[in-house]
């Protein structure tokens, strides 16, 4: 596994995290796996949930080889982590994974395929600190390769785009060049695309349980039900994740934003009033693209939509982070006065 260079107490060790399941881990360390929790200490200094282990965490734990459990003191710091809001009304976020360098965006070429998702996607992987990489499954499935290919490279712009059939075994080559030794990449699209199939096709094995296509749309049946981290051969880390059905910002960056569309935010460099809402204004190259059809309104309406959704996404966030803040101040108090009592 590979090393961290933080020392630890005599009876810690360093493990990663594989999987979680109603907070509890499965947690691998150079000694084995376990089933791991987090200490009561941990829990109480917790802020929220974005504060517990995720899949692809790296942690110091405690090993009891004896009952084949350990205990999880502290999460160490992620160098990426792909996020969603987690679905339902509240505002919480959900890391999908952590620590990982490549995020394969999974597209399946036959009923699946959608632009305007993929568009999503992009910009929550810019945000990752992850490099993303288009990846279009199912290629054995499509008669339109070329025009759906061409469809891509309109929105990924400087994206790597990779089409595979794992029933046909093409495509595995190019995937090779973001797998190496100590590297983590993982899956991410909406149910049925074929992720579990190309872990599986990874692998050379059944890692990972498939559910066939159904018959009257081609599209697959959702399998994959937790996050899961799996070591390949030759030492690469894959992670798989179930399809999402729905995919909300959580947060995003206005250069993240930009990453993925860059058309767009080239256009309005050349507006001629700096602050132009393209909307009426005179010399406006947005409007003067749609107008001419350069550029699509689906894709301009993708664009405003996700900018309000992300201007959504920071008030409620400004609001969560001052009741934390107040929470955080609270336990302090608190603990000071139990002190002198």
């Amino acid at each position: 596994m590979e090393k961290c260079s933080l020392t630890l107490n005599h009876d810690q060790s360093f493990g990663r995290v594989f999987s979680e399941y109603k907070g509890q881990y499965k947690l691998m360390t150079e000694q084995g796996s376990y089933l791991a929790e987090v200490t009561g200490k941990f829990r109480h200094q917790a802020n929220g949930r974005e504060d517990f282990p995720a899949v692809g965490d790296w942690v110091v734990c405690r090993e009891r080889p004896s009952e084949h459990k350990a205990a999880i003191d502290r999460v160490l710091p992620r160098f990426s982590k792909f996020s969603r809001k987690a679905a339902g009304s509240t505002t919480v976020e959900q890391i999908v994974a952590a620590n990982i360098d490549t995020a394969f965006l999974v597209m399946a070429l036959n009923h699946d395929f959608n632009v305007r998702r993929l568009e999503r996607y992009l910009t929550m992987a810019w945000d990752s600190g992850a490099n993303p990489v288009v990846l279009l499954s199912k290629a054995d499935l499509c008669a339109d390769l070329d025009a759906k290919v061409a469809s891509v490279q309109e929105v990924a712009f400087g994206v790597p785009i990779i089409t595979v059939s794992a029933i046909a075994d093409t495509g595995k080559e190019q995937l090779g060049a973001y797998f190496g030794e100590g590297k983590t990449a993982v899956f991410l699209g909406s149910s049925g695309v074929g992720k579990s199939t190309i872990a599986n096709w990874l692998c050379g094995e059944i890692i990972q349980k498939v559910n066939a296509a159904r018959a009257d749309d081609d599209r697959g049946r959702h399998t994959t039900t937790s996050r899961e981290l799996i070591v390949l051969p030759n030492g690469e880390v894959i992670i798989d994740t179930p399809g999402m059905r729905e995919l909300q910002l959580w947060t995003a960056s206005e250069d993240s934003l930009d990453h993925s569309f860059t058309d767009i935010e080239t256009l309005a460099a050349r507006c001629r009033f700096r602050d132009c809402s393209h909307q009426n204004e005179p010399g406006c190259a947005v409007q003067e693209a749609l107008n001419t059809g350069a550029l699509s309104q689906s894709r301009y309406d993708s664009y405003l939509k996700l900018q309000r959704e992300l201007a959504f996404i920071r008030r409620k966030n400004n609001v969560q982070e001052r009741l934390k803040e107040k929470a955080r101040w609270k336990k302090i108090h608190k603990a000071i006065r139990k002190k002198h009592e």
